[in-house]
């Protein structure tokens, strides 16, 4: 009968799997044929032109604009139901991020209307549509993901399944688009920079898509054309983020949940001081070290040289800061007694996958730089400081995915028995006297409860009272009040010597998570705005050739400049919960 009744339930279960895979399956081949699209228009295929692939990715943003719209609707006219929630996705800070992202990508857009206004003569429409469609979509995706990112659909899960593995994969193909784009552009002002340092021997076409025409206003166009590469970053980071968010949205389709509710952590300032300022050094520095670098390289082969070399020596600085943090916090970590949280958690799976993934991107082309140093016949002295900062690389990411994925699965920390128990001193007779009893008595109060025993509250009061009637036994009473005096203050004094050596530990764990937020932050910079000596050093380029190691550089660096954004994210997290 058991059997009988369950088959039921398992069967059921049947038809949403299919619908997971068969939305899966339509999401990976809208995404390879944008992918295909996008390749043969970078290599300039027969046929197929810039406004081909605009006008499939506005097709794209159409429908998911009309999926949210009716998804919308339905909540509107619903709103009245109890909808689940998982309280581990969309995180405010999370949403917070994405809207920062999503207002510089709003700036992009105007900055590609003007362009086309500009250059109207010679570009097609689909120029001027896109930006004006993708405007309509980050204003009406952000809107969504702040209000619907934590939902668990429990209704037509079917159709919702293909509306947001749809938006997950055009999310995806708008972030390849940009990263492509900002791809040409480095790669136009590599080969000068590569002259400069006496790689002349080197030669490409440069891979140029300017309009074949006069811009009306010369100035503006010029404003235009450079700030659209600058801003760039920020949209790339928008669309990835976007995209794992609606992913966490797809993975929780169906999903039953526990009906308990996450406590809220919210991000303090107290107690993060140190790691706060060490922090902010290494982003001050950070910063001036990328203009100065993109100041002196190109300009000449002296100027070239040093720029690479005052590079390598602060990223060798900070990531050397960055494995002692870890390595301090890991060893923290190997003192305490605390279990992990195994649960199911799309958003945590999720985010340790990301880390691992993505650091993938720089793991390869640190192994590419080292094989380079070894093989290269011919070493000029800027190149050897390339050694330790691969090496560096590795390492520190290395220990860095063993920090974040070891606290986000880490358990809450529970407020501990002894601070539940309200000690209330009083002063009595020139000695302290607890009026509640120690945690000891509370949890062996029920042995003397069974005896019919009462225990004492206050010490050599109420107690000393019901024994001697008032009267006899006073010295008894003095020895007795004493004795207990002494048991509490070791009991005090234990309970708050080991608060303490909690509370530093937690101190020292927050200031290295603000620490590490603050310098992941700061490797994002140089590679988000054009300073990046995997191009500019040459070497590589000797040993493996000038094509394929670019083409490495153009699919790993997108991932190593994600995986620091994530990680300054998932930093963020492991500090409010720490």
């Amino acid at each position: 009968m058991e059997k009988a009744a369950g088959c039921p339930a398992v069967g059921g279960s049947y038809p949403q799997k299919n619908a997971e895979i068969l939305s899966s399956q339509y999401g990976i081949n809208l995404f390879l044929a944008g992918l295909l699209l996008t390749f043969a228009w970078a290599v300039h295929a027969v046929g197929i032109s810039k406004s081909h692939l605009l006008s499939y990715l506005i097709t794209l943003m159409l429908i998911q604009l009309l999926w949210m719209l009716w998804y919308l609707c339905r909540s509107c006219t619903q709103r009245r139901l109890i909808r689940d929630k998982d309280t581990h996705a969309g995180a405010r800070w999370l949403k917070c991020g994405i809207t920062l992202f999503a207002v510089i990508t709003l700036i992009l857009d105007s900055f590609k209307i003007g362009y086309y206004i500009d250059f109207s003569n010679c570009l097609s429409p689909t120029e001027g549509i896109f930006p004006v469609t993708h405007a309509m979509h980050t204003i009406l995706q952000v809107y969504f993901l702040w209000c619907h990112a934590k939902d668990i659909i429990q209704s037509f899960k079917t159709l919702e399944r293909f509306g947001v593995i749809h938006s997950v994969f055009t999310n995806l193909l708008l972030w390849t688009n940009g990263v492509l784009t900002e791809s040409k552009h480095q790669l136009n002002e590599h080969k000068e920079r590569l002259i400069t340092l006496g790689f002349g021997n080197i030669t490409i076409v440069l891979d140029d898509h300017a309009p074949q025409c006069n811009c009306t206003t010369t100035t503006l166009c010029s404003i235009f054309s450079q700030g659209i590469y600058y801003l760039y970053p920020f949209n790339i980071e928008y669309h990835i983020l976007a995209s794992t968010m609606l992913y966490v949205l797809w993975k929780n389709i169906g999903r039953k949940v526990e009906r308990h509710q996450q406590h809220k952590t919210p991000f303090k300032f107290h107690g993060i001081t140190v790691g706060m300022i060490f922090g902010l050094i290494v982003l001050t520095s950070t910063i001036a070290i990328v203009v100065v670098y993109l100041i002196q390289i190109g300009r000449s082969k002296t100027k070239s040289e040093l720029a690479l070399t005052m590079f390598y020596l602060h990223a060798i600085f900070v990531l050397a800061l960055m494995c002692t943090a870890g390595i301090v916090a890991l060893l923290i970590y190997r003192l305490e007694d605390r279990s992990l949280d195994n649960s199911k958690n799309p958003a945590r799976k999720l985010d340790a996958e990301l880390l691992v993934g993505t650091a993938a991107g720089s793991w390869l082309l640190s192994w590419g730089s080292i094989l380079a140093i070894i093989c290269a016949q011919a070493h000029p002295k800027y190149t050897w400081y390339n050694l330790p900062y691969s090496v560096l690389v590795i390492i520190e990411k290395y220990i860095q995915n063993l920090f974040i994925i070891e606290s986000i699965h880490r358990e809450q920390e529970k407020v501990n028995d002894d601070i539940k128990t309200l000690r209330i001193v009083t002063i009595s007779r020139g000695s302290t006297l607890s009026l509640t009893p120690s945690y000891k008595e509370i949890y062996n109060g029920g042995a003397a409860r069974d005896h019919g025993e009462v225990p004492c509250l206050f010490k050599g009061s109420i107690c000393g009272r019901e024994n001697d009637g008032g009267g006899s036994g006073d010295a008894k009473e003095e020895k007795n009040q004493d004795k207990s005096s002494v048991m509490h203050s070791a009991s005090d004094f234990s309970f708050y010597g080991r608060n303490s050596v909690t509370n530093s530990k937690r101190r020292i764990l927050k200031n290295i998570a603000a620490f590490l937020f603050l310098c992941n932050l700061s490797l994002w910079i140089p590679p988000a705005f054009g300073c990046r000596p995997e191009y500019d050093n040459g070497l590589e380029e000797i040993v493996f050739g000038f094509e394929p190691w670019i083409i490495v550089v153009n699919l790993a660096m997108p991932f190593s400049i994600f995986y620091r954004m994530h990680s300054a994210a998932s930093l963020f997290e492991v500090n409010c919960k720490t």
